[in-house]
């Protein structure tokens, strides 16, 4: 364990070369790729969205692809396409962006809704369709997608189904002025990634996915992850709640995050935590409530204030 768990603060480390600044921004992707799932960056242009995905990608050593969403991007451009060999005389699969390792979905929102639901298979099944064949995705699948704040020109809303998809929302925020003079400082004469080197492998990051499946949660941490998703659903400021996918959600997120910090059981604070981060992104609100500062983030805050829980005297002693 102690072994596993240096390696993982490597990573956190040499991605640190090249963000600085984002530590718990870094560790929660990292939490991320552990439970085996998918993260949404939202921020504005240029505050090292990019950057971070690819030096995470660089970290693991993992087949690293790109896909620049744009208002003209087919499904085709991200599943992939059969195409006709004249010389074979049969149908060929030439494979999109979207079967790699680590994938960055960049500026998700800039393409159209039926573009952005090719993800959607993918994101959930591991899998892609095409032609009426389904063809399975690398073992080791993480997308990491930004977007741009849905008031920019140009952009279209997330479906509330693809949404449900990411693990967690993230954002990054502008760095503080010693943090950008110390970005001026590392690219001036080169760019860090371009040094960058992997100190893990995709079988090591498999096999830490396990561990971290792995990691024991209690029925009464279980029963106060639903208590803080019922209490989405009945809210009143909630028009639709968070689904049973967003409780899986918080469940595997917390195993990961505690597997992260070095322990083999989930404790309350761990749920509470991530619950901003895993839960607001699946609550729409009711429509007079959209202009104000009433949103998701705020419902589950107001959700965690109200919720309780009481472990038994087995686990506290432990």
């Amino acid at each position: 364990m102690t072994d596993k768990l240096t390696a993982l603060h490597t990573v956190i480390e040499n991605v640190e070369r090249v963000v600085v600044g984002k530590r718990e921004e870094i560790e929660l992707s990292l939490t991320a790729l552990l439970a085996n799932g998918h993260v949404l960056i939202e921020d504005v242009p240029g505050v090292g969205k990019t950057m971070m995905v690819r030096a995470l990608a660089r970290s693991i050593g993992a087949d690293f692809r790109r896909i620049q969403f744009t208002p003209d991007l087919l499904p085709s451009d991200v599943t992939g396409i059969s195409m006709y060999n004249q010389k074979t005389q049969s149908f060929e699969f030439r494979p999109g962006p979207v079967m790699g390792n680590v994938v960055l979905a960049d500026e998700i929102n800039r393409t159209s809704p039926k573009t952005q639901s090719a993800l959607l298979e993918a994101l959930e099944e591991g899998s892609v369709t095409v032609d009426g064949k389904t063809r399975s995705l690398e073992k080791l699948f993480f997308v990491m997608a930004t977007q741009n704040p849905i008031e920019y020109g140009g952009t279209y809303p997330l479906p509330e189904a693809q949404l449900d998809r990411f693990l967690l929302k993230l954002k990054m925020g502008y760095p503080t002025e010693e943090e950008e003079l110390e970005v001026l400082n590392r690219v001036e004469q080169h760019h860090p990634i371009d040094t960058l080197e992997a100190v893990l492998s995709r079988d090591e990051v498999l096999k830490m996915q396990e561990l971290a499946a792995s990691v024991f949660v209690e029925e009464s941490v279980k029963r106060y992850i639903i208590n803080l998703v019922k209490g989405t659903r009945e809210h009143p400021d909630v028009q639709l709640g968070v689904s049973p996918r967003g409780s899986i959600a918080l469940m595997k997120g917390a195993q990961a995050y505690a597997f992260l910090q070095g322990r083999d059981y989930v404790v309350p604070d761990d749920v509470k935590y991530l619950a901003p981060r895993v839960l607001a992104h699946r609550i729409i609100s009711r429509p007079n409530l959209e202009m104000t500062d009433r949103d998701g983030e705020y419902v589950v805050e107001d959700v965690l204030s109200r919720a309780h829980v009481s472990l038994s005297k087995r686990r506290a002693v432990q």
